[in-house]
């Protein structure tokens, strides 16, 4: 009996006693579950301002909807003409959901908040557990308290589904390095995998500092754990590699295109479009991605060490990303002389290099680079400031701790009014009572020792978490307040920045700023039928670009955007004008004679339209509910359908209208204004003037007769030019 145990102790020890272990308070689990409610209500709060939110996903849940094809391949439209630019596991949810509920903005946008409560139910089990039930309820209060995870969580782009797994994983890994068992390092496996099924290589970003974590540190011999890891790798490989293998191996003739590839191949999109050409921006087929521009990030802003905190990102995720390291660095230094196995230590590396890994691929990449992709380091700053706050309060009768956490509340509310500055217009009064707060509450933990008084101590720490959480607070009602749409989306109010379409930041729905108003990327979207038409609350200044406050860097061609009242980069637009980089970003508003048209006759065609560009095509696919094509996929570059292709289609008689205008891939009539030209590059056909999208625009134009309707101009092509 003796001899088995020295066996089982010297191979796999018994992790320490954690503070999490045991029986907990009384209060724990009431806490938890009320914390959760408060966020599932503040989440779902004004949830249907968004309306179909980013029309590229939600015509791609709608067609999902009506055929399980498109569900299985993430067609845009049910009559698969062209998947979205990513994989599909992200749109199975809210395509499910709507195949419950109907399609409506709740449908689609509830699934999206219920992932925010599983990630905020992972990351309080995962801090919980080794740190206790008040460091777990810390993690998801700082968590829930982030903007751009009330942006993300609330909105139907990959990155929620994305941020959950990710927080799945970390937790499994770090399951496993509690006793090295196999089961849970196989389960990190399969959560990687399904993540690169919702946004292909940004799944692994984290794989390197977990892998290495678990060979050093795992509490078992280490050829176990070099097997471990295999049979983990082989797992995510197998999760996320079915998808793959049954497109690539399917006939294209049965399946729809690949959109975002040149080349009708997934496997070129993950690691062309949606892998390298990320990183060194070199994206065929995108839109005025990296290589060139200031600081090497094209039109997507600067790069280098201090994206994270500039004008663009910083008020998004950044309030807490100071706290974050220096409690990382604090966290190791009381680790320090731990034995290799010691689970808190393992615990601060986990996440920590998450963060890090995860933060330092989006300071440094040059290619296509949105803010809201930032929501992947919001579990991570949340579990290490929530553990970092409690193992140095633990240590608070040292001075050194006392000094740390004083500090942290220190450098926060200073980065805190710093980041208020940026918005002066907003609460001005709150970045000055943040600083004394902060100021305060610092210098009382100076002094707050073992023999402080409780009430004491509770008024200080009180007073220090107040203050340091005041303005992402701030920011996250606003941004709860507030409803967002269209492909670029910002949180809180507008602090200027490189978005395209709205306005300084590029956001939906916030006040003030050159480009803004509450028009951005809200104004002239579809909306779900009973919740108005989202029109532009203001004029902004969207359409001035070059050096514009709050616009990319000069574009050549972008201007007024055919076809409506709306501005290429402000308003968006109404009827067919999908010109411009409003119709590549924003889609079109869709009026009733326009919807009474194509749905006239509509089963009679296997696409009541084509439109160039998808958000154009799911404008009018979410107003009828009808399949509508789109050409060219997102941008319009994509070379799907080609013109041999669409005048089969023609001639089969199974598109019936062509809208005039679209998005970059092609333009019409040479860029006449109100005729759906322009696009980008100042000549026929737009930037795509020599693809297939403006081959497809000009055969059309010359062929077929014109039909105008009400503000929308469409092509009948069931109907020649005599």
């Amino acid at each position: 009996m003796t001899t088995a145990t020295t066996t089982i102790t010297t191979t796999a020890p018994p992790p320490e006693p954690d503070r999490g272990s045991g029986p907990s308070p009384r209060w724990a689990r009431p806490a938890l579950y009320g914390l959760l409610l408060a966020v599932g209500l503040a989440y779902v709060y004004n949830l249907s301002a968004s309306g179909y939110a980013n029309s590229f996903y939600s015509a791609a849940v709608q067609a999902g909807s009506q055929s399980w094809k498109a569900l299985f391949f993430g067609s845009l439209d049910s009559a698969n003409a062209i998947t979205v630019d990513k994989p599909p596991a992200a749109l199975w949810p809210m395509a499910l959901s709507v195949r419950l509920f109907g399609l409506n903005s709740w449908a689609i946008l509830a699934p999206q908040v219920l992932m925010a409560l599983a990630t905020a139910a992972v990351l309080n089990s995962a801090v919980r557990r080794r740190f206790g039930p008040a460091a777990g309820l810390i993690a998801v209060a700082v968590f829930a308290l982030t903007p751009v995870a009330a942006l993300m969580f609330r909105f139907n782009n990959p990155d929620a589904l994305l941020a959950l797994l990710m927080t799945v994983t970390v937790w499994c890994v770090l399951r496993a390095l509690e006793q090295g068992r196999t089961r849970w390092l196989l389960w990190a496996g399969a959560a990687v995998g399904f993540a690169f099924l919702t946004k292909t290589l940004q799944a692994f970003l984290i794989l390197p500092p977990l892998a290495v974590l678990y060979a050093v540190c795992a509490p078992v011999p280490v050829r176990k754990r070099i097997g471990q890891l295999g049979l983990s790798a082989l797992t995510m490989v197998v999760a996320g590699g079915w998808w793959v293998a049954i497109v690539e191996l399917m006939p294209e003739s049965s399946r729809p295109y690949v959109g975002g590839s040149q080349n009708n191949s997934f496997l070129e999109l993950t690691f062309g479009y949606n892998g390298l050409g990320r990183i060194n921006g070199e994206e065929t087929g995108s839109v005025g991605g990296g290589g060139g521009g200031r600081g090497g990030g094209g039109g997507w802003g600067e790069t280098g060490i201090g994206r994270m905190f500039n004008t663009e990102v910083g008020g998004q995720i950044a309030w807490l990303l100071p706290a974050a390291l220096i409690l990382l660095v604090a966290g190791l230094w009381l680790t320090r002389k731990a034995a290799r196995t010691d689970s808190a230590r393992a615990a601060f590396i986990a996440w920590g290099g998450a963060l890090v890994m995860t933060a330092a691929v989006f300071s440094f990449m040059a290619g296509i680079f949105h803010q809201y992709y930032t929501v992947a380091l919001a579990p991570y700053i949340a579990a290490l400031v929530a553990m970092g706050v409690t193992v140095l309060w633990e240590e608070r009768g040292a001075w050194w701790p006392r000094a740390v956490l004083a500090g942290t509340v220190l450098a926060t509310v200073l980065w805190s009014y710093v980041l208020l500055g940026r918005t002066p217009d907003y609460l001005p009064w709150l970045r000055w009572a943040v600083l004394a707060g902060g100021i305060a509450g610092a210098l009382g933990l100076l002094v707050v020792g073992r023999i402080a008084g409780r009430g004491l101590a509770v008024a200080v720490v009180g007073l220090s978490c107040a203050a340091s959480l005041a303005g992402p607070t701030a920011y996250t009602v606003s941004t709860l307040n507030s409803g967002h749409q269209g492909s670029i989306v910002t949180a809180g109010p507008s602090a200027g920045g490189f978005g395209m379409g709205g306005g300084p930041g590029g956001g939906g729905g916030r006040p003030g700023g050159p480009g803004g108003g509450d028009g951005g990327q809200r104004g002239g979207m579809q909306q779900p039928p009973g919740q108005g038409q989202g029109q532009a609350q203001g004029q902004g200044q969207g359409n001035q670009q070059g050096n514009a406050p709050g616009g990319m860097p000069t574009l050549p061609g972008a201007g007024t955007a055919p076809g409506g009242t709306g501005t290429a980069f402000g308003e968006g637009m109404r009827g067919g004008g999908g010109g411009g980089m409003g119709g590549l970003l924003n889609g079109a508003t869709v009026d009733a004679e326009a919807k009474a048209l194509l749905t006239k006759d509509a089963d009679d065609y296997t696409w009541v339209a084509a439109a160039v560009g998808a958000q154009n095509a799911a404008s009018y696919q979410l107003a009828t509910g009808e399949p509508v094509m789109a050409i060219g996929g997102f941008n319009g570059s994509d070379p799907s359908p080609t013109l041999a292709q669409f005048k089969k289609y023609v001639a089969e008689g199974k598109i019936h209208y062509f809208v005039s205008g679209g998005g970059m891939g092609g333009g019409m009539r040479g860029g006449t204004a109100g005729e759906g030209g322009g696009g980008m590059g100042g000549g026929p056909g737009g930037m795509g003037s020599s693809g297939t999208s403006s081959q497809i625009s000009s055969w059309v134009t010359e062929n077929f007769t014109e039909v105008t309707v009400g503000s929308a101009t469409f092509y009948d092509l069931t109907q020649q030019v005599s």
